[in-house]
C-alpha cells in the first residue's frame, strides 16, 4: 500500500521532517532524505498498526496532486512511500504452540474466566501488551 508523504527540507544544522497526510498525526524525521523516507515507512506501519487494534479503518490514500495543490506545503517535497500490507492481514492463520500441561490448564482457567476461547485469550492478552509498550 502507498502512501503520499511530504517533506520539510533539511539541512545541516535540521533534519527533514515527513509527514503522512492521511494519517492523522503520522510524522517521522531523518537526518538525510533517504533516512526520513526510511522512518516514516516505520511509523506509517506502526500508526497503522495501533489503528486496526484500536478497531479503526484504514485511511485510502489521497492523490498525490491534492497534497501538491494544498497551500500549507508550498515549499515541501513530495514522495511516495510503501507499507507493507502485512501490517493490515488480518487474517486467521491457524498456528502450532507447545506449553507445559501446567501452562495449559492455567491457561484454559483464565480463558474461561474472561469468556474467550484459548486463542481469543492469547490474542486479547498480545494486543494488550503491544499496546502498552506503545504507550
Amino acid at each position: 500500500m502507498r502512501y503520499p508523504v511530504v517533506i520539510e527540507p533539511g539541512d545541516e544544522a535540521t533534519a527533514y521532517g515527513v509527514a503522512v497526510p492521511d494519517l492523522p498525526g503520522c510524522f517521522s524525521a531523518g537526518d538525510t532524505l533517504d533516512e526520513a523516507l526510511k522512518a516514516a515507512e516505520e511509523a506509517a506501519a506502526a500508526w497503522l498498526d495501533a489503528t486496526l487494534d484500536e478497531g479503526g479503518a484504514v485511511p485510502s490514500a489521497s492523490p498525490l496532486e491534492a497534497l501538491r495543490a494544498n497551500p500549507h506545503y508550498v515549499g515541501w517535497i513530495f514522495a511516495m512511500i510503501e507499507v507493507d500490507p502485512a501490517v493490515l492481514d488480518d487474517k486467521v492463520e491457524r498456528v502450532n504452540i507447545t506449553l507445559p500441561r501446567r501452562v495449559l490448564r492455567r491457561l484454559d482457567v483464565l480463558a474461561k474466566a474472561a469468556g474467550e476461547t484459548r486463542s481469543g485469550y492469547i490474542s486479547s492478552l498480545t494486543l494488550r501488551e503491544a499496546g502498552r509498550k506503545r504507550a
